[in-house]
C-alpha cells in the first residue's frame, strides 16, 4: 500500500487512547507526501463517540498542561542548578 498517496484520512472508529488515532493519522505524513493532509473524524451527536471524543479533548489538554509545566520548570533552572543535577563542578 502506497500511503503517501493518500491525502485524507476518515477516522470514524474512535479509540479510548486519542495517541492511536494520531499515529493513524501520521501515517499519511510520510516521506514524499506532498499534498496537505486532511484528517475527517467521524462524531455523531448525542452517541458515546461524542463522549469519547469529549474525553480525548481532556486528555489532550491534560497532557499538553503537564508538558507545559514540566518545559515552564525547566526554564527556571539556572546553569549552577543544572551542574548540580548532572555532579558538574
Amino acid at each position: 500500500m502506497n500511503l503517501t498517496g493518500a491525502d485524507t484520512v476518515i477516522l470514524y472508529d474512535l479509540w479510548w487512547n486519542p495517541a492511536v488515532e494520531e499515529q493513524a493519522a501520521d501515517r499519511v505524513h510520510r516521506m514524499g507526501q506532498n499534498n496537505k493532509v486532511k484528517v475527517i473524524k467521524l462524531v455523531a451527536r448525542g452517541t458515546v463517540e461524542e463522549k469519547m471524543n469529549e474525553l480525548q479533548e481532556q486528555k489532550r489538554d491534560l497532557i499538553a498542561e503537564v508538558v507545559d509545566l514540566k518545559a515552564n520548570a525547566t526554564a527556571t533552572l539556572t546553569e549552577e542548578d543544572i551542574r548540580q543535577i548532572l555532579m558538574i563542578e
